[in-house]
């Protein structure tokens, strides 16, 4: 009788560890490497616009209060421009020392 040659591909199967041989693990796995890399709405690019949203509503915060300071100097501006403009800018009439102390 002759001994026929064994098969590299059941040889090869056979040294494969049985997770990797188990069907449904390899359908997942491959299901999530699609969604991590591959996908249009992939975790990389979802991560992306959360930063990008974040940085986004803390500008929205920064020109928020921007706007409030801005409105703040014009109604002050409305109210005394002399003094205004003496502190902001520094102005002053003709022989006059102006003394600009800042609140703490």
């Amino acid at each position: 009788m002759a001994r026929r040659k064994p098969n590299p591909l059941q040889q090869f199967l056979g040294n494969v560890p049985p997770l990797l041989r188990n069907k449904y693990f390899l359908v997942l796995a491959a299901f999530a490497f699609w969604m991590i890399f591959v996908d249009t709405r992939d975790v990389l690019t979802q991560f992306s616009l959360q930063r990008s949203v974040d940085k986004l509503e803390a500008d929205k915060t920064f020109y928020e209060k921007e706007i409030v300071q801005a409105r703040e100097d014009r109604q002050e501006l409305e109210v005394n421009k002399e003094r205004f403009a003496r502190e902001k800018y520094f102005m002053q009439k003709r022989n006059e020392d102006v003394f600009i102390i800042p609140d703490k």
